[in-house]
């Protein structure tokens, strides 16, 4: 992978039986751009969907770190509106080194 930034991509979500409920689904993970940060974001979460759909266990996190775990049944991605960037980390949590890519 040539490039090992951590992107954030924030998806707004509403709840399609009470729209008046809605927040954010948020993603990290590696990406060498925003675009590709929110392709990556859109076929992990179709995969666990899918998944989920199926009765079957949710992928997990993929190798470039990827993931959809707590999804929401009922709710709706509005993903016109999601947001990427790079991921910063506001409190220190984790450094460069934790990713082990």
């Amino acid at each position: 992978m040539p490039n090992t930034e951590m992107y954030e991509v924030d998806v707004p979500i509403h709840d399609t039986a009470n729209p008046a409920r809605h927040g954010w689904h948020v993603f990290t993970g590696v990406a060498d751009s925003p675009t590709t940060a929110l392709c990556r974001v859109h076929e992990v979460y179709d995969t666990a969907l899918a998944a989920h759909t199926a009765g079957r266990a949710n992928p997990g996190k993929q190798p470039d770190r990827w993931g959809a775990a707590g999804l929401r049944p009922g709710w709706e991605m509005e993903w016109p509106a999601a947001t990427a960037g790079r991921w910063v980390d506001q409190c220190s949590w984790n450094s460069r080194d934790d990713f082990a890519l």
